[in-house]
């Protein structure tokens, strides 16, 4: 599985993580170009739950008999360059979509690691990072 469908397959997991958990989506790959050069945003998945907006950054990473093809666990690719990122496109998106910026938001992660051999993820959720 290449590393796109791979992304495509984590962020359909995780929106049906968090709708099982009552979360509302609200939009889905919402990007952006940056004026500042040839710098390109997106944000994986916007969801509400209550009155918080969620921005959520999706991490997966396949396994092949329990063991990553990776030595970095998914949430560590979250770093501060990514998170800086995130912030201007959440207050982006924010803007797009006439809410305050002072209204109730934070960007979460979300990791998730597929087993191919029993093709089953495993799904750690970060609120709030």
């Amino acid at each position: 599985m290449d590393s796109k469908k791979l992304g495509i397959l984590g962020e359909k997991i995780a929106q049906d993580y968090l709708e099982k958990k009552s979360y509302q989506i609200l939009d889905k790959n919402y990007s952006k170009n940056f004026i500042s050069g040839p710098q390109r945003g997106e944000i994986d998945i916007v969801a509400k739950n209550k009155d918080t907006i969620s921005f959520v950054e999706v991490k997966t990473l396949m396994e092949d008999n329990g063991e990553p093809f990776s030595d970095i666990s998914p949430e560590e690719k979250f770093n501060l360059a990514k998170k800086r990122k995130i912030i201007k496109m959440a207050e982006s998106w924010l803007i797009k979509n006439k809410i305050s910026l002072d209204s109730k938001w934070q960007i979460d992660v979300i990791s998730i690691k597929i087993n191919l051999e029993d093709k089953k993820a495993k799904i750690c959720y970060f609120p709030n990072v």
